[in-house]
Formats: structure tokens, sequence, C-alpha cells
């Protein structure tokens, strides 16, 4: 019985991010944007004043499909995230080709708030 209660235990802390170790989900973002194949970079970490939860600012670029699976991928995370406020554009292509369309290279800025925080 005790080790079942651990276990659930273990699982339950996996959904929740400690402000003394904000690293394991830093680390989640990282390795979803690697899996679609999108270059995904944090330029900001920050506490909300009253302690409620974590600000991620992020910048992933990579195609359209990739960024919009690296989207659907941190929508379904174990962490409980909030997006207040997402910017996605394509990146100036130079001439007009099949190719360049086939290839255009998209960007996305997302502030990320997770709610799962405890601080």
């Amino acid at each position: 019985m005790l080790q079942k209660i651990a276990d659930s235990r273990i699982l339950l802390e996996t959904h929740f991010a400690k402000s003394s170790d904000v690293v394991p989900f830093l680390d989640t973002i990282e390795k979803l944007a690697l899996e679609v194949g999108t270059k995904a970079e944090v330029n900001s970490v920050d506490i909300l004043t009253d302690n409620t939860g974590l600000i991620v600012g992020l910048k992933a670029s990579g195609s359209f499909e990739a960024i919009y699976k690296f989207l659907t991928l941190l929508e379904n995370s174990p962490y409980e995230l909030d997006f207040p406020s997402i910017d996605m554009h394509k990146l100036a292509v130079s001439g007009v080709s099949d190719e360049n369309i086939q290839n255009l290279k998209w960007e996305a800025t997302f502030r990320i708030q997770l709610l799962s925080f405890v601080p």
C-alpha cells in the first residue's frame, strides 16, 4: 500500500515545477522541440510577483508544420500551461520558386505561463 502511494506521489510530482528547480521543465520544452524538428530558445524566465506562476519567454523556428506540432506537444505536456501570447510569422524569402515555397521558415514567440508551479 505504501509503495503504491509512493509511486503515485512520484508520478504526481512530475506535473509540477518547483521554484528551486525549473530545469526539468525547461529541459522538457527543449526535448519537445527537438522531437518535431523545431529549434527552440528560452529567452526569459520570470516568477510572477504574487508567486503563483512562472512565465517563460520562448522563440521557436522551423517549418509551419513543425512549430504547430511543437505547440500541440506543449499543450499536451504533463505540465498545466497557459499561453498569454503567441506571435507566429513567416520569415522573408527572396524570390519565389517552388523550392522556396516548400522550404519556408517560420518563427514563433511564445509567452508560456506554468500554472502547475510550486513557489
